[in-house]
This record gives C-alpha cells, sequence and structure tokens, in this order.
C-alpha cells in the first residue's frame, strides 16, 4: 500500500468457505473487520481480491467510506507510474473497463432522466445510458490511438528485423531490479525506485557484446500474483515486446522472502502470453543480499547485484553467447565500393578474421540469421587452415 501512497492502519487475514454474493465474506466477518478498520481510525478498506460491484458497493454501505479491491489499487499504482502516452492511454482504458460494470451501482440511488424536444420523443434516456455510452465511446477512441501506437512499435520492430538486431527483454517479478540491471549493463538512466511497478512503459537500450556485436536489451513491466486478467490485456502491446525477443533474461529477486513462488508466477504469466520456448538466462538479481542461491537449481543462471556490479561481465558473456547462438558462420568478400557493410558487419556480428584484398575486405565471422542475407551476394569459400 506504500506504493499508492497510504499508510497501512492494520491487517486482517478472512478465511472464506464460501464467498457471499452480496459482501464476499460473511456479515459476521464484515462487521468484525470494520470495527477492527474504525479502531484502527482507517478511513479506506482495501480488500485483497476482487470485487463484484454489487459487492463494493454493499460493503461500502456497511463501511461508510470507501473500499478498494484489488483491480482498484493496481490501477491507481498504474496510473501513478504510467510516464509515457502509450502507457497513460493503456491505463486509461483499463480504467474505464473497470468502471464500466460499476456504473449501475454508482448510479443506484438516482433515477434521473433526461427530458426530450418535441412532442413525438420519450422521456429520454436515463443518466447512466448516457454514462455507458460515453464511457463506450472513449474506449473506442483510446482503442483506435493505441491501434496507431501499436503500428508504430510494431513498425519499429520490423526494421529491427531488417537490420538484423538481436533483442533480449528483461522479465520478473516487480521489484525485481529489472531497471536497475538494465541501468547497470548500458548506462542506461531508466528510473528506478524500491516500489511495485516502477517500471510500466518499456525501454530499449542498446548494449555492446564483449567479443563483438550488439543487441537491444528492453526493460518490461514487472508480473505480480494474481494479475487480473483486464491489466494483462491492457498492456497485451506492451508485452509484445517480450513476445518479439530472440531470448529472455529472467531477473529473480534472489534476496526475496518468496522467491520461488515469484518464479513460478513470471513463468506462469509467460505461459498465458503465449511466449514460446527460446533461449533463457535466469540472472540471480541482489546476489550480494542472498550469498547463499544456489544457481544449480535454475538453468543457464547467474548471479548478479546490479548495485554492486556482482557478475555484470558473467551476465554479459552469457548475452553474448545466446547472440552468437542464434548467429551464422559467413566468410564474404566485400568491395571497397561497399564499405558501408563492412562497418554494419562490425556493429551488428562478429569478426574472427579480416583481410584487405585487391578487390575487397574479406571477413570471416558471424551475423545474425535476419541479417546474413544481405551478403549473400558477397559469399565466398573459407579458407582452410
Amino acid at each position: 500500500m506504500g506504493t499508492a501512497g497510504a499508510s497501512v492502519a492494520g491487517r486482517r487475514c478472512v478465511r472464506i468457505r464460501e464467498p457471499n454474493p452480496a459482501t464476499l465474506i460473511g456479515q459476521g466477518q464484515l462487521r468484525e473487520t470494520i470495527d477492527a478498520s474504525r479502531a484502527a481510525a482507517a478511513n479506506v478498506l482495501v480488500i485483497d481480491a476482487e470485487l463484484l460491484p454489487r459487492q463494493q458497493r454493499n460493503i461500502e454501505r456497511a463501511f461508510e467510506g470507501k473500499v478498494l479491491d484489488r483491480t482498484g489499487v493496481i490501477l491507481d499504482i498504474f496510473a501513478a507510474r504510467a510516464q509515457t502516452a502509450e502507457g497513460r492511454l493503456q491505463v486509461e482504458r483499463a480504467q474505464l473497463e473497470y468502471l464500466l460494470p460499476r456504473l449501475s451501482e454508482l448510479w443506484v440511488q438516482f433515477s434521473r432522466q433526461r427530458g426530450g424536444i418535441g412532442p413525438f420523443r420519450g422521456p429520454g434516456e436515463t443518466q447512466i445510458e448516457t454514462d455507458r455510452r460515453l464511457y463506450r465511446d472513449h474506449i473506442r477512441d483510446i482503442d483506435a490511438r493505441l491501434k496507431r501506437v501499436r503500428e508504430q512499435r510494431g513498425s519499429r520492430r520490423r526494421r529491427r528485423r531488417d537490420a538484423g538486431l538481436n533483442v533480449a527483454a528483461l522479465v520478473g517479478y516487480t521489484n525485481a531490479g529489472k531497471s536497475s540491471l538494465l541501468n547497470a549493463l548500458t548506462d542506461a538512466s531508466v528510473l528506478t525506485e524500491n516500489r511495485l511497478f516502477a517500471t510500466l512503459d518499456p525501454t530499449t537500450r542498446r548494449l555492446d557484446l564483449p567479443q563483438g556485436g550488439e543487441l537491444l536489451l528492453t526493460d518490461t513491466v514487472g508480473f505480480i500474483q494474481r494479475l487480473p486478467p483486464r491489466l494483462v490485456d491492457a498492456f497485451r502491446a506492451t508485452l509484445e515486446e517480450v513476445l518479439e525477443a530472440q531470448f529472455l533474461v529472467h531477473v529473480v529477486d534472489a534476496a526475496a522472502p518468496d522467491m520461488p513462488r515469484q518464479v513460478r508466477e513470471v513463468e506462469r504469466t509467460l505461459s498465458e502470453i503465449g511466449v514460446r520456448a527460446r533461449p533463457l538466462i535466469t540472472a540471480l538479481n541482489k546476489s550480494d543480499l542472498a550469498p547463499d542461491v544456489d544457481v544449480a537449481d535454475f538453468p543457464n543462471s547467474v548471479r548478479v547485484s546490479a548495485l554492486t556490479g556482482q557478475g555484470l561481465d558473467e551476465l554479459r558473456d552469457r548475452l553474448g553467447e545466446a547472440a552468437r547462438a542464434s548467429s551464422v558462420n559467413v566468410t564474404v568478400r566485400i568491395p571497397y565500393a561497399e564499405s558501408e557493410l563492412v562497418s554494419l558487419f562490425h556493429r551488428r556480428g562478429a569478426v574472427l578474421r579480416e583481410a584487405h584484398e585487391p578487390d575487397g575486405t574479406r571477413i570471416e565471422g558471424t551475423l545474425p540469421a535476419a541479417l546474413a542475407g544481405r551478403y549473400d551476394h558477397y559469399r565466398v569459400e573459407a579458407e582452410r587452415p
């Protein structure tokens, strides 16, 4: 709750055998919870579950104050965190989707009618019908704007593929340290805070690899346990960056008390959004605070600390290995008039041997598979050792 700007006055665990259709929890449990809230001088009651609109209204009536469910709190945090136009649009759309079914509860105490004009008009539409129509119109407008943003993002991804750029996506539970790791690896200046959902908008930076070549490293929104489906849908455009990446870096908070649960939640969410099998590196972040974590429990893992720099060189080496594994070996002779292709080879690939011959520059090395086709015309036989 601190992330949402609230102070926690108290907590109470309520066991539910069977959800109450009217209030989720039983009437006796509700009275005890409200009494405890009033004794702690709380002015907001937060329920760590998804409430139906009717349940939320009934609890608010009994509490005589503001009631938020899990989705409402996360939306509030998202609204405060979104920085880009796309992020704000995605949050606004999710908020409207959340509020739309609650309009009937908001207007349950009113039955205002809007009169028509002229003798042949009916009594008019109710205020709730007007509001619903306005909300739906606004959602359609946001969808149209988001579609344009997604098309622009798709164009950028196509240009990356055409340029043969490898992309690695940083994924992980919220507050695992993905943005801090991106900053440490690429000297970026992405906002980092010790709070949930500090990053909502994807950020991509270039990373020069130790043995030549480069890749793009993308920071993505953090996952969380029981992330409401409407929020997954709202940020699907952002998560497309994960779907398009050639390989993933799963950033794990090695110092988290519930680390195994967080790891399982990330794996479940990746499966839900349709991430197919691909190379994965596990970065056990904050290892300076958890030196006893066994890397054998995680495939292809490395202990790192974005704060101290521990393990960053090894992580860069692993990224380089992953990039080379997705590359092809080529030997080319490039005419001197095509010097830009030589420069491109150095930037995007890894040069093993280079020689300046009478009719051009001969290069042996590896190139990203998507880029290799641009050099087909200049391929020659590799020299035998």
